[in-house]
């Protein structure tokens, strides 16, 4: 298996965690403690977990207001990859 399936394989399992379950288990990230690759992620699964993923500006608002709650998902994802 090629790096870019496995990248995008990983993605799509960061995608499938709950967020409401993860997050009501640990504490949520101050946006300080966060890292760019972090916040990026974060954005992209909150943006796909948008309620009308096929109005883009929809999901952005979404994202932009939601983010904080998928962090912990994309760390998972991101430490998957190492």
């Amino acid at each position: 298996m090629n790096t870019s399936r496995r990248i995008l394989l990983t993605g799509l399992a960061g995608l499938a965690v709950a967020p409401t379950a993860v997050a009501a288990a640990l504490p949520s990230p101050e946006p300080d403690d966060v890292t760019v690759a972090e916040e990026r992620f974060a954005r992209t699964i909150a943006a796909a977990h948008a309620p009308n993923v096929t109005c883009v500006r929809q999901a952005e608002r979404y994202a932009d207001a939601h983010w904080p709650e998928y962090v912990v998902a994309a760390r998972a994802v991101l430490d998957a990859r190492v």
